[in-house]
């Protein structure tokens, strides 16, 4: 297998358009315009990249930033092995090499100085130095970069330069519609409909806190969670308790009023 078959993506992800998301990346793709993708936790940022590069017939190279990562951890560095020292290639050299889409999910939890790598990519030049290295890689032809980051957790210490936003297009990703989001529920865990619809009924009471005692709402994510649960046999009740309540307050009040929602929709039997 080569290393551009290792990152192919060989089955087809689930995803529900939503509005012009896929033509417009299209375009950029056909462009081979750097992408942001910007959106609540949860909402499809990533498996919607995940959608487009299978789509595209093109290896995925997907990086969680953090911040411990250094520019080493993206661009690659020098290892020690017993014939003395080699080099390896780190996530965003080999993407640029091979002509991936390289995908920095969450790129404001990265530190600045890291992320100013990125920067010559971005732009006409489409190269990658290697400072260490002492080589200049030039990014293949199908190379593309594509950053996400929730604008909810924006920070004066956590945000991007405008000298890095101002080099990408951007998309800006919500929660579908109730009726979209129930049937992507009920697509993705096979459980019924109704229940599917009453899950998003409960999210809609959490998002509805935003700002007001959540930092985020209920994300379609967990909603997946508390149908497989269900799935599970597990009383719906006791399901949505544990994976749409409790992982996202840790406050009594705000607990108890998502308890009590949780019981208007599904009852307290």
């Amino acid at each position: 297998m080569s290393e551009h078959d290792q990152y192919l993506i060989q089955q087809e992800p689930f995803y529900q358009p939503l509005h012009d998301e896929v033509q417009l990346y299209r375009a950029a793709w056909d462009e081979r315009l750097p992408v942001m993708i910007k959106g609540p936790t949860g909402c499809g940022k990533s498996r919607f990249v995940e959608y487009m590069a299978w789509t595209l017939g093109r290896p995925l190279i997907t990086v969680a930033c953090n911040e411990d990562m250094t520019a080493s951890d993206l661009i690659g560095r020098y290892l020690l092995d017993v014939g003395g020292t080699r080099w390896l290639d780190g996530p965003l050299t080999t993407a640029a090499r091979i002509g991936a889409i390289c995908y920095l999910d969450e790129i404001v939890e990265a530190r600045q100085d890291t992320t100013v790598v990125i920067h010559p990519l971005t732009d006409h030049r489409r190269t990658l130095p290697l400072d260490k290295k002492g080589e200049l890689v030039q990014a293949h032809a199908d190379f593309q970069l594509v950053i996400s980051y929730n604008p909810g957790y924006q920070s004066l210490m956590k945000d991007l330069k405008q000298s890095t936003k101002q080099r990408f297009t951007a998309l800006h990703f919500d929660y579908a519609d109730s009726d979209t989001e129930a049937a992507i529920i009920a697509r993705e865990t096979g459980i019924a409909g109704e229940q599917a619809a009453r899950l998003v009924k409960i999210a809609e009471a959490a998002r509805n806190l935003k700002g007001h005692g959540l930092d985020e709402g209920v994300s379609t994510r967990l909603l997946v969670y508390a149908a497989r649960l269900i799935g599970r046999a597990i009383a719906p009740r006791l399901a949505c308790r544990m994976a749409l309540v409790d992982p996202i307050t840790d406050d009594a009040e705000i607990r108890d009023t998502l308890y009590h929602a949780i019981d208007a929709v599904f009852g307290t039997d």
